[in-house]
């Protein structure tokens, strides 16, 4: 099974590239946050509870974000494989994560960085904003929160797969196309 985490910061373009991604090698995507925006646009409790915090620009609780990882991975059986999107952003979460997956004898192949410098981030989720219909993409204070957020609590992450050799970095700075062959290149050497 191909299993890989996509990472990068908001508006570092994971969401194009998984889609890129999955078409390519016939995976199935697992973003969180679409997951979670679904359970928003139901109204569901944990909707709610999600919505309250991603308008502030904070993160959804560890235990609700795994469950719904679990419920995914039970519902895909048959799957080639997964691009986890926007999942882990923490040490703890990637240590659940990597537990789960060894409980299906699936683990993680490859974890691709995308990186990308700040101000272009933060030009990126505004522009996207205007689009998107979502609040926490309008308000620049709440960018730069959420791109804050990242850089303390996610960044750690790089270490705790580089030290597994898994860390690949690839500049998301360039055209779309260009972070796809680099992208691809990578995943090919551990396909």
């Amino acid at each position: 099974m191909l299993n890989m985490v996509l990472f990068g910061p908001p508006g570092s373009g994971k969401g194009t590239q998984a889609e890129n991604i999955i078409a390519k090698y016939s995976l199935v995507h697992l973003s969180t946050g679409d997951m979670l925006r679904a359970e928003i646009s139901a109204k569901t409790e944990l909707g709610l509870e999600a919505k309250a915090l991603m308008d502030k620009g904070q993160l959804v609780p560890d235990e609700v974000v795994i469950g719904m990882i679990e419920h995914k991975l039970d519902g895909n059986k048959e799957a080639k494989g997964f691009v986890f999107d926007g999942f882990p952003r923490t040490v703890k979460q990637a240590e659940a994560l990597d537990a789960l997956l060894e409980a299906h004898n699936a683990p993680i192949k490859v974890v691709l960085s995308m990186v990308v410098g700040e101000e272009e981030l933060t030009r990126r989720i505004l522009n996207r904003g205007k689009t998107s219909g979502r609040a926490d993409d309008q308000d620049e204070s709440i960018v730069k929160n959420r791109v804050a957020e990242y850089r303390n609590k996610t960044e750690p992450l790089a270490r705790y797969y580089a030290a597994q050799g898994k860390l690949k970095e690839v500049k998301g700075e360039a055209p779309v196309d260009e972070v796809f062959g680099a992208l691809s290149a990578e995943i090919d050497l551990v396909k």
